[in-house]
């Protein structure tokens, strides 16, 4: 029994589901998909799935062939280079904002969110670690008023969020990562533009030092 309370609430859902798995990495690069085994696998009618898989392949999250099939991208070493130059330029901007006047109640937000990172690396919980240190620049943007520009960097990033998430698995410099997220704070906190630009730069190209690595170890998930 498949159920349909509406139409288009149903095909958001299914296609934030079916993305979160993607960027999660639990629907692999290269993996088959179905629209009857999405819809048995979530209980809903096909037509919302067809609607999600549209969606996706717009992103380009996932490449639908005619007679062949569909199958989740595999990750596009271009497009990670794209969204990692926006998102770079856009927050070092942004940062440069938060040390002009940032609101005392997104430090603690900040603050908290820190703690938790604390929490997820002591459990080794890759998926909750990641979704920490987006959650950590979201609130910078937030505390901007800069919502809309964050919305759009992660319509655009998910290639980069992908190989983000490998990195994790791979437990590759987090530690490090964290540090300098100790680090952007505290240039805001101290309002020191430089130094908080010159941070977000060094974090969001370290990508471009373990590419090379993450390829080599899963040539199967590259373009």
């Amino acid at each position: 029994m498949t159920f349909e309370i509406n139409k288009d609430s149903t095909s958001k859902r299914i296609y934030h589901l079916i993305r979160e798995k993607i960027i999660n990495l639990n629907f692999v690069p290269g993996l088959g998909i179905s629209e009857k085994g999405i819809s048995e696998k979530f209980n809903v009618s096909r037509t919302p799935v067809r609607e999600a898989f549209v969606r996706l392949a717009q992103e380009g999250l996932i490449s639908i062939y005619p007679q062949k099939g569909t199958f989740v991208s595999l990750i596009n070493l271009s497009s990670v280079e794209e969204a990692r130059f926006m998102r770079e330029h856009l927050e070092r901007a942004v940062v440069r904002l938060a040390c002009e006047g940032f609101p005392k109640e997104m430090f603690l937000k900040l603050e908290m969110n820190l703690k938790f990172q604390e929490m997820y690396m002591e459990d080794h919980d890759n998926k909750k670690i990641f979704a920490a240190d987006e959650e950590f620049h979201r609130l910078i943007f937030e505390g901007c008023n800069k919502n809309k520009i964050w919305a759009t960097i992660n319509e655009m990033e998910s290639d980069f969020q992908r190989i983000r998430i490998l990195r994790l698995s791979s437990n590759l410099k987090w530690d490090h990562i964290y540090s300098q997220h100790i680090g952007i704070k505290n240039a805001i906190i101290d309002k020191n533009p430089d130094l908080a630009e010159k941070i977000i730069i060094e974090h969001l190209t370290m990508v471009n030092f373990d590419k090379d690595q993450l390829k080599h170890d899963y040539s199967n998930y590259f373009k």
